[in-house]
């Protein structure tokens, strides 16, 4: 009998390794365009500054996504009265909209040992180089609210109207917050997840010119 437990134990915990084996083996990989590549291409192209892991909600695909993202909107003046009726304030229809995004709470955005204060001089840093550059002054969108309780007091943020900017730019929840530049024309630079401040920067400068 106790032969008979053994065998059937043994037989129990094999079949689950090879379950296992097999669930991992039909994971599939793609790279940041579409193309489907080893798990080991994967992770090493994930590992750069370029590009993270889209966002999606798959047991057995994994996708990576540019960082980085360029196109146009067609109807700039829209979407810039659309933004001035959310925020109480005129934008310069001459000046680049420099939009930061929050997705709401994640555990990027939700961690670390950032005071009020450090996000105070972060964003006033932020915020002088951004008017050198263009002089404009971002907009601080979000979808979701949960999470800005650092935020209180240091800047002021507004609800995404009518979910414009997530619709038009951010379909994903990226880890942190994202941003997006859109020079006069209507041609656009959007960043996906943590960034640093000279990524607002470049942009910005990219879509004055």
């Amino acid at each position: 009998m106790k032969e008979i437990l053994i065998a059937a134990i043994v037989g129990i915990l094999t079949c689950s390794s090879t379950l296992a084996q097999h669930s991992n083996s039909t994971i599939k990989y793609f790279d940041e365009n579409n193309i489907e590549i080893s798990e080991s291409e994967y992770y090493q192209i994930l590992s750069t500054k370029d590009v993270l892991e889209l966002p999606i909600d798959s047991a057995n695909h994994k996708k990576l996504t540019l960082r980085e993202n360029r196109g146009r909107i067609p109807d700039r003046a829209s979407l810039e009265s659309l933004l001035e009726k959310a925020i109480h304030r005129e934008l310069d229809a001459e000046k680049p909209i420099v939009i930061i995004y929050h997705p709401g709470k994640d555990a990027c955005n939700s961690g670390g040992t950032a005071t009020k204060e450090s996000y105070r001089i972060w964003f006033n840093k932020l915020e002088a180089k951004v008017f050198k550059i263009a002089q404009a002054k971002p907009v601080y969108i979000y979808k979701d609210n949960s999470g800005l309780e650092n935020y209180e007091g240091v800047l002021t943020w507004y609800k995404d109207p009518e979910s414009t900017i997530e619709k038009r730019f951010f379909k994903y929840h990226y880890p942190c917050s994202s941003f997006v530049v859109i020079s006069k024309t209507g041609d656009y630079i959007s960043y996906f997840g943590e960034f640093a401040d000279k990524d607002v920067w470049k942009a910005t400068r990219l879509m004055n010119n």
